[in-house]
């Protein structure tokens, strides 16, 4: 019995355009984080980045249905992990290594819960519900607090495929 393949899905043109937004959307972030007088609406930088996002996922998943008839999403899914894990994971590891080193023992365990929720892309939803904490309110951030943006992301990558079917 032949193993099925998965389908080949055209890969789009550059687009110069989009990475003109991409750059000044992290422009935006990068200014903001920098404490720039005149930018504190960094949040704008990664809302255009979900609609990029967005609309190059949107236009993958068109291009797959066009070229094969179906979206297959066990191969969406499997090109999401592809791409993302091993920077993801590389980058939790580093961060639990230097939290270790650089941290106080008492501070590891609420690392390593944080790192163990941005691993399975929900550390936003812990960040919200943390932010909600009295007794949270005036602990120092989590070294891993930018990986809200992936959760959000990963989450809304979840649903939007099946929803698109």
């Amino acid at each position: 019995m032949a193993k099925e393949t998965a389908p080949r899905v055209s890969k789009p043109t550059f687009r110069a355009d989009i990475e003109g937004l991409r750059g000044i959307a992290v422009l935006l972030v990068l200014l903001f984080h920098a404490s720039i007088a005149g930018f504190k609406g960094g949040f704008v930088g990664v809302d255009v980045f979900f609609v990029i996002s967005g609309f190059l996922i949107t236009g993958m998943l068109l291009r797959e249905y066009e070229s094969t008839g179906k979206i297959s999403l066990s191969n969406f899914y499997a090109r999401r992990v592809r791409r993302l894990l091993p920077a993801s994971a590389l980058v939790l590891a580093v961060t639990l290594a230097a939290s270790i080193i650089i941290l106080p023992p008492l501070s590891i365990p609420s690392v390593a819960r944080d790192i163990a929720a941005a691993a399975l892309y929900v550390s936003n939803i812990v960040f919200a519900f943390r932010a909600t904490d009295y007794f949270a309110a005036g602990s120092a951030p989590s070294p891993i607090l930018h990986f809200w943006s992936l959760g959000v992301e990963e989450q809304f990558y979840l649903f939007w495929p099946a929803i698109f079917l």
